[in-house]
């Protein structure tokens, strides 16, 4: 196995304000788990590292359903098959889906002016929680599968860092 180790990438400089400081982080995770799923090779970025199944481009994928669910209100019904991938779901596709739901997140992101009031879900759907709780559990969420994909890479060709 080929060790390709690189500088690993510091903690985002935001603004003051505590929505730029949690958005900063938040984008921070988001281009760090996308970036290392796009440049890791087929087969091997939907092989499974580990005996649950898991593999770099299902976390991405499950990434884009937690995006939508957060910030869109989309009902998810089984967050299981989510992270499971299937013939047509190349590594463009689905870094291609997953960006955009993170571009329709910010969009509603950006409509949020208090952290305290809840995520504008649309008319006649479910309220959503609160635009701080929903920033915190999506960097809580991101954080915890990019931590995820940096085993899952480091096992595939033993690259590490951000």
């Amino acid at each position: 196995m080929t060790v390709n180790r690189r500088r690993d990438a510091p903690p985002p400089k935001t603004g003051n304000s505590e929505a730029e400081v949690l958005r900063g982080f938040l984008d921070y995770l988001r281009t760090s788990i996308a970036t290392k799923v796009e440049t890791t090779p087929e087969p091997e970025v939907r092989t499974a590292g580990i005996p649950s199944g898991t593999s770099l481009l299902g976390l991405l994928k499950h990434l884009a359903h937690v995006e939508k669910s957060i910030f869109l209100g989309r009902r998810t019904t089984n967050w299981p098959k989510t992270f499971r991938c299937d013939s047509t779901d190349t590594v463009e596709s689905v870094v291609t889906r997953y960006r955009a739901a993170v571009e329709q997140s910010n969009v509603m992101l950006d409509k949020c002016t208090d952290l305290a009031a809840p995520i504008p879900h649309g008319a006649g759907e479910r309220p959503g929680p609160s635009a701080r709780w929903a920033l915190a559990h999506m960097i809580e969420e991101t954080g915890r599968h990019a931590g995820h994909a940096d085993i899952l890479r480091e096992l595939i060709d033993g690259t590490t860092g951000r």
